[in-house]
């Protein structure tokens, strides 16, 4: 039995392309005490892997050259040498771009299948999950009556964003790129709007859709979106800085915030998190998530890209805006 992975060979210039990685095959690693070899069946692919590819400083080290790329998992377990696991469990984790990985119990999470397919602990109930849920919660401070604009709606965070705004009261308008990700955004997740960023209209129709302002704004692609929302906050707004996917490949300097100055104008505040500054609580968020999902007030969508050969091509599907739902990666192999 053999392990496929992918390395990074070299650090991205702009868009990752094929020669930043390195396709690599290596016996399946032994385990020591204490830890656990998980057979991976998904691999999830995020935006924040961009980042990570990069040199410098940052909330989390850079993968190193030659390391195989960080990502999260799920996928059972075929050997323990913990107490806390054992063959045929299936384990969330952090084990990379590969088929097989190893890792201390304690760097991995139970989940419990019977509750949801396996996927969505990578998806509504992993870490786009709590990120909308810290995010628009904590952060964002939303409150019933309150306006919550999101960008990139159709995603990931976005579409969870809006529905967790939905449950707490308020109203959710979502921005999307296309009439088939708003249709999906009004239709299916039950924001009040979703306005078109490619369409001619797309000031009118997003000053048509607030009705007056913006109470929160959830930002996920920064650039230009960032500006206009900032240019139409009410006072006391929240701008919660989740991500900026419009800018992770310029090869020049990031566009910054011009329109900074509404921040004093209307007694407003902006603020960046990510996730693991809520690692305490991940039991509380994923509770309130999965009670959620149980009573049907959430639904999610995955976007599956099937075989790990394929992993260079997926992963730019988040930049050009293919994907339709939560980007997976499906590594497992069907038996032949």
């Amino acid at each position: 039995m053999i392990n496929k992975q992918y390395r990074l060979a070299a650090r991205p210039h702009g868009i990752p392309k094929d020669s930043d990685w390195a396709f690599t095959t290596e016996a399946l690693p032994e385990i020591g005490t204490g830890e656990v070899l998980v057979r991976n069946h998904y691999c999830s692919l995020d935006p924040a892997m961009r980042g990570w590819m990069n040199e410098g400083r940052s909330y989390i080290p850079p993968v190193k050259i030659g390391d195989v790329m960080r990502a999260g998992t799920v996928g059972e377990v075929m050997a323990s040498n913990s107490p806390e696991f054992r063959a045929g469990d299936f384990a969330l984790g952090t084990l990379g771009i590969q088929q097989y990985g190893k890792a201390a119990a304690k760097d991995l999470t139970k989940v419990d299948p019977s509750l949801a397919p396996i996927e969505h602990f990578l998806g509504g109930l992993g870490m786009p999950g709590l990120t909308a849920y810290f995010g628009l919660t904590d952060v964002g401070a939303v409150k019933s009556g309150d306006t919550v604009l999101v960008s990139g709606a159709a995603g990931a965070v976005g579409s969870i964003v809006g529905q967790i705004a939905k449950i707490k009261g308020a109203r959710a308008v979502g921005i999307a790129g296309g009439a088939d990700k708003c249709a999906y955004v009004t239709e299916e997740l039950g924001f009040e709007a979703c306005v078109d960023y490619k369409s001619d209209r797309f000031l009118d129709d997003l000053k048509a859709a607030l009705q007056g302002g913006i109470d929160v704004y959830f930002d996920n692609v920064g650039g230009e979106i960032l500006d206009i929302a900032l240019a139409r906050i009410r006072r006391h707004a929240r701008i919660v800085i989740c991500g900026a996917i419009s800018q992770y490949n310029n090869t020049t300097p990031m566009r910054g915030p011009q329109n900074y100055i509404n921040l004093l104008v209307h007694h407003a505040r902006m603020e960046g998190f990510v996730v693991f500054d809520y690692l305490s609580r991940y039991g509380e968020g994923t509770e309130k998530l999965a009670a959620w999902y149980s009573e049907g007030k959430l639904t999610f969508r995955n976007h599956i890209e099937d075989g790990i050969e394929n992993f260079p091509g997926a992963l730019l599907k988040l930049f050009s805006g293919e994907n339709n739902g939560k980007l997976l990666l499906k590594v497992i192999e069907t038996p032949t």
